[in-house]
């Protein structure tokens, strides 16, 4: 039993979290109204913990030793709060989700593991790597989601992967430019190699028949993730089917834009507008 003092506390958390989904721009809301209401602090407060982590390994102007060190100090902090008594308000519904839901705390680490790599690893030498990364960056998310909902089924966790694989990916396609400007490329070296394409050709920022072509294979690949992923959706039902179809929709509606923009990913960044939302909502509420 919490006291009423750490009640408190856990609920201020939860509303700081809240605050937070809000300042961040997202291909899709974050706590959206599809959300069951039981899991949206949930939700809320595993957001905070990794836009945190991420911007730990991401943002700011520090070398990538200062990020290791955020990071390792985080994960640091996520060992004290799930053993002793969390260090403040956030924490604390962190520590309250994570106990009352009864997650795997290997997805909490994953997640970490994966951002410290990304703050010394900018470039991937075949598309299993990616995978291996994706499995740590992406995937726990969905096995999480799913475990707010007591859904334990390892098919199930198996389309999760596929849906979540498929969302970091569209990102990477989607920031193809922005993610250079930091020095990274997250198509693959071999593949690369197979279209002909070189670095300064994402310097250049021309959709040549090279880039072209090799965007092209990675839309189409995803498109095949998330065809596969849709099986995740026979597990599902009532509001949280439909969060899940809208947040595919929207993975391929990003993918529909590139495809439309002849695999142009440096002319105009593609990115879901109101208007699109809309669109895509209507859909699963048709369709499911």
């Amino acid at each position: 039993m919490h006291s009423t003092e750490q009640i408190e506390r856990i609920n201020s958390g939860y509303k700081e979290a809240f605050k937070l989904t809000k300042k961040h721009y997202e291909n899709f809301p974050v706590v959206s109204f599809f959300l069951p209401s039981n899991i949206r602090k949930d939700t809320a407060i595993i957001y905070w913990f990794a836009r945190t982590a991420d911007d730990f390994a991401d943002e700011g102007n520090i070398d990538a030793q200062e990020r290791i060190k955020k990071l390792v100090n985080f994960e640091e902090r996520l060992n004290h709060l799930l053993q002793y008594e969390p260090a403040n308000n956030l924490e604390a519904a962190l520590k309250n989700t994570i106990v009352s839901k009864k997650l795997s705390h290997n997805n909490f680490f994953n997640l970490l593991t994966a951002f410290k790599q990304d703050a010394i690893k900018n470039h991937y030498a075949t598309f299993s790597e990616v995978l291996e990364y994706c499995s740590r960056s992406a995937n726990p998310v969905g096995r999480i989601l799913l475990e707010l909902l007591n859904i334990r089924d390892e098919q199930a966790f198996y389309f999760s992967d596929k849906i979540c694989t498929a969302l970091q990916i569209t990102n990477f396609i989607q920031d193809t430019e922005i993610d250079f400007g930091k020095g990274r490329i997250y198509y693959p070296q071999e593949e690369l190699n197979k279209f002909g394409v070189i670095e300064d050709m994402f310097e250049m920022r021309k959709n040549n028949l090279n880039l072209k072509m090799l965007i092209e294979f990675s839309v189409s690949r995803v498109q095949s993730l998330f065809d596969e992923g849709k099986g995740l959706l026979e597990f599902l039902s009532g509001r949280f089917k439909y969060e899940i179809d809208w947040t595919i929709r929207g993975g391929e509606e990003i993918l529909n834009k590139i495809r439309g923009a002849d695999f142009d990913v440096f002319t105009e960044r593609p990115v879901l507008k109101k208007l699109d939302h809309v669109k895509l909502i209507i859909k699963s509420l048709i369709r499911l």
